[in-house]
């Protein structure tokens, strides 16, 4: 729990996209957090929603009226936003631990790309601790996305653009 809201305020301070927390109670074992409205980006990609014909909204309802500004989303890069959070995340030194798209969300009526449960994160400048987190991201597109895996490759470029001189320490 201490763990989890340390590495929440440190990307809060670094300026990731997390959720915001609203109250933390340790001895209770609590952590209460803002609520993301949205979809998780596995419901955006190919191969990702559990039933292929609708994604569903955080609330569980279908939500098709969306349906047009998602494929926009897709379109225009959303696998670029995925890049940029992750990016400023492990400028922040915070390694998530469970990086899947299930972990991401897109805010409902904005752009916004916000980074989730970070139950398993951590503190560390390690650059293998870092690749480790990709490589999760990899192995989850790979698995979950077969059909969106080209994507990674511009989640990779996003992040390396972002990341600039301290690029070439992970590469």
């Amino acid at each position: 729990l201490a763990g989890e809201a340390r590495a929440l305020m440190r990307c809060l301070r670094s300026g990731v996209n997390v959720p915001g927390i609203r109250m933390v109670d340790a001895a209770e074992g609590v952590l209460g957090l803002e609520w993301i409205g949205g979809k998780a980006v596995r419901a955006l990609l190919p191969g990702g929603s559990e039933e292929d014909s609708v994604a569903q909204n955080s609330e569980g309802t279908d939500d098709g009226a969306d349906e047009c500004g998602d494929a926009v989303l897709v379109e225009f890069g959303v696998e670029r936003v995925v890049g940029v959070e992750i990016a400023k995340m492990h400028l922040a030194d915070i390694i998530h631990g469970d990086l899947t798209t299930s972990n991401m969300m897109l805010r409902k009526g904005s752009k916004d790309l916000v980074l989730i449960d970070f139950g398993l994160a951590y503190h560390s400048t390690l650059v293998e601790d870092k690749a480790v987190d990709l490589y999760v991201l990899k192995r989850a597109f790979a698995s979950t996305h077969p059909d969106a895996e080209p994507l990674f490759s511009s989640v990779l470029a996003s992040y390396e653009k972002r990341l600039g001189k301290h690029w070439s320490t992970i590469n």
